[in-house]
């Protein structure tokens, strides 16, 4: 670890599904180099395609070595901070990426594992979020879509390099909700209208789970 930079890696994921913002990716946007903790946020964005994420996260980690990786994605409807346990090697999606692409029981990695286990300090940093007065919660499943393969990507990369690695789904901010729900009665559908949290405090969520997760790194 005393070789790489003091640096934390940062992605975020593009807008997707038609939606004109992501959290993730303003979020990511927003603690682009800021410091915390000592050391400076690298934040990159991450394109919504399964054709281009492998060699995408290939570039980020030639160029960067950072202490640990935080991905961040979008899951609507999602109420709280969700911390990803686990990423499976498998993209099976009906929604299209954002260039065009679905996925049927299909590999993430071809010689790879069936799952791998995020190595963030997930239980750690969901405590200082609820002490935060910030809802969070951990999870056994980040899907099948982009965010999964995202994180199983990035955790099959650094498997052997011992440096901390996660994902974090947000939910939506109060403008995409807004548009769902204007979209939703567009349509004649009569559903709750989806969770939502603010911008501010998903961005301050994240600066905890960075702090947190420095704090670790510093005892290992």
């Amino acid at each position: 670890m005393s070789k790489r930079d003091s640096t934390i890696l940062l992605t975020g994921f593009e807008p997707y599904g038609g939606m004109s913002t992501n959290p993730a990716y303003a979020t990511m946007r927003a603690l682009n180099g800021e410091t915390i903790a000592g050391h400076r946020v690298i934040g990159r964005p991450l394109p919504v395609s399964i054709a281009r994420i492998g060699a995408e996260i290939d570039d980020l980690l030639h160029e960067h070595r950072p202490q640990a990786v935080i991905s961040l994605g979008l899951a609507p409807g999602e109420p709280v901070i969700r911390l990803e346990r686990v990423g499976l090697n498998l993209a099976d999606f009906e929604l299209g990426d954002n260039e065009g692409t679905t996925s049927r029981d299909q590999a993430v990695s071809r010689q790879g594992s069936a799952a791998r286990w995020a190595s963030l300090p997930l239980r750690r940093i969901e405590a200082a979020l609820l002490a935060s007065g910030i809802p969070a919660r951990l999870s056994e499943t980040a899907g099948t879509y982009l965010c999964n393969a995202c994180l199983y990507a990035f955790l099959e990369r650094l498997d052997a390099q011992a440096v901390p690695c996660g994902f974090l789904h947000l939910p939506m901010t109060p403008d995409l909700a807004a548009e769902a729900i204007s979209k939703r009665r567009h349509d004649g559908m009569d559903r709750l209208p989806p969770a939502s949290m603010s911008l501010d405090l998903i961005i301050v969520a994240v600066r905890i789970a960075i702090a947190e997760t420095v704090a670790e790194v510093a005892t290992a």
